[in-house]
This record gives C-alpha cells, sequence and structure tokens, in this order.
C-alpha cells in the first residue's frame, strides 16, 4: 500500500475518523484513517508512509502493470517524486503519511513498502499518538527527519514477505482473529490455524511485522473499539466486552498505551 491520496477519493461514511494532519516547517503529516479508497495520480513530491494495519487491493506504482498488493502491518513505505501511482483497497488501513513540502529531494528513487524497521516503528507510533491527541507542540520536524532516515535503507518493491508469513497466511489470520475478536484468542490457535508450531509461529509472525502475535491481537481489538466508539453510543464496559478486552479498565489501558489517548477522547 503505497501513498494514497484521498483527496481524489469518494469521501468515506461519516463513521470513520477523520484525517488528522500537522504541519511543521517544510514537512506536512497526516493519519488517515482505515476507508475504502480508489486513488491514481502523480507524485509531485516523494513522500514516506507506514501502515499500521494490515491492508489489500490493488495497485499500479511506477508503471502500467496493476497487481494485487499486500501491506503488512507497521510496513514503511517510499514513493519518489514524479511516480505515476495507482492505488485501490475496499477496505483501507490506518496510514501515516509523511511529504517533504520545499522541494528538497529525499533519498531514494524507487517505490517501496512492506520494510520493517523496528526504529520506523517506534516513531510511528509517537506520531500517530500525537495526532490522535491534537498535539502541536511535539517535535514533528525532527520525528519527520528520523523516519526520512530510515526510509533510506528501503528495497525495491516489492519486499517478499519474511519466512512463513505469506500474504495467504496473514489474510488467514486477519478473518480468523476478527470473527474471534470478541472472545478470547489464544497464540497457540492461532498458529494451529496456520498449521505452524506455537515457537516457530511467533518467530516468523515477529519477524515479519515487527510485532509479537500477542500485540497483534491487542491492535485488532483496538480497531474493533475505534469503529464502534465512532459508529455507536454503547457503554464502554459492552463496548470493551464486545472487542474481547477483560474489563473496561483494560480496555482504557490499552487505548492510552498504544494510542496516548482514552476511549472517552476517542468517541470525542
Amino acid at each position: 500500500m503505497v501513498f494514497m491520496n484521498r483527496r481524489s477519493c469518494l469521501p468515506p461514511p461519516p463513521l470513520h475518523e477523520p484525517v488528522r494532519r500537522a504541519e511543521a516547517g517544510p514537512w506536512v503529516i497526516e493519519l488517515l484513517p482505515s476507508a475504502a479508497y480508489e486513488s491514481r495520480y502523480v507524485a509531485t513530491q516523494a513522500a514516506i508512509g507506514f501502515a499500521f494495519d494490515s491492508q489489500r487491493g490493488i495497485h499500479a506504482i511506477g508503471s502500467d502493470r496493476v497487481r494485487p498488493f499486500n501491506a503488512m502491518p507497521n510496513g514503511l513505505a517510499f514513493v519518489p517524486a514524479g511516480c505515476d501511482v495507482f492505488s485501490e483497497s475496499p477496505e483501507g488501513g490506518e496510514y501515516l503519511r509523511v511529504i517533504r513540502t520545499d522541494g528538497t529531494p529525499l533519498m531514494g528513487d524507487c517505490a517501496f513498502n512492506n520494510l520493517i524497521d523496528r526504529q520506523a516503528i517506534i516513531i510511528a507510533q509517537r506520531m500517530r499518538g500525537a495526532l490522535l491527541r491534537g498535539s502541536v507542540e511535539d517535535d514533528w520536524e525532527a520525528w519527520a527527519l528520523a523516519l526520512a532516515e530510515r526510509a533510506k535503507g528501503g528495497e525495491a518493491m516489492p519486499t517478499p514477505l519474511r519466512g512463513s508469513m505469506t500474504a495467504k497466511r496473514l489474510r488467514l489470520l486477519d478473518e480468523f482473529v476478527d470473527a474471534g475478536l470478541d472472545g478470547p484468542l489464544s497464540v497457540q490457535a492461532m498458529a494451529g490455524l496456520l498449521g505452524l508450531s506455537e515457537g516457530y509461529f511467533m518467530r516468523a509472525f515477529k519477524a515479519a511485522t515487527g510485532k509479537s502475535p500477542h500485540s497483534y491481537l491487542i491492535d485488532r481489538r483496538l480497531f474493533r473499539a475505534r469503529l464502534m466508539l465512532r459508529g455507536s453510543m454503547d457503554r464502554l464496559a459492552d463496548i470493551a466486552q464486545a472487542c474481547g478486552f477483560s474489563s473496561q479498565a483494560h480496555m482504557a489501558t490499552a487505548f492510552r498505551q498504544r494510542l496516548g489517548v482514552s476511549p472517552g477522547e476517542m468517541r470525542g
């Protein structure tokens, strides 16, 4: 999933979160919500992206060949200036986009995605938390420069998925977890679904996504909770139960630790 110009898309349904945006010096930083999109454009500036969620669709990046894509959660991406981009996804995924607007070129002339970089994960999570809080005092320029530095190590697209976590297996895992979020889910069950031993699954998943299976499960619960907070007036305790959290307090702790905001603040 490389860069999506949401301005060229149909407006998302009203239940989706808004696009959150910050400007700092020569940088524009946007947090794009999980929403269906269809976009075609020529990149006027080089841009860096970070996919928080797994995402699927079709795209053609720097060519006229349209093919399926699978964005890995925690995947870093890059699109150089002048690159012809077409991208479409029926569901989308939460996505951070960082663009330098003063004409200074960013390193690299090849588009890539699905690069797993542990420092990039930390930086992107900090930026997401600040955008969700509506913070204007954070060190946006330093974060943007640091993310640009991590993108220098990118590989030509497409980056192969690591180990045994193929696109098909990740899609199967997403479907299995989303169907069972309202109940207990174990690493053993996830490994068994894919026909892998628990230890091998944990190592392969961490290598492919930069996060543990347990962390991935919490992120899926948070994603479901955010949708419910935007789309209903259900009690927080009921939302927590529906998303598989052990209690409202457990859900609130996960929100603050991973997103930097409370469930009430997300509801607005």
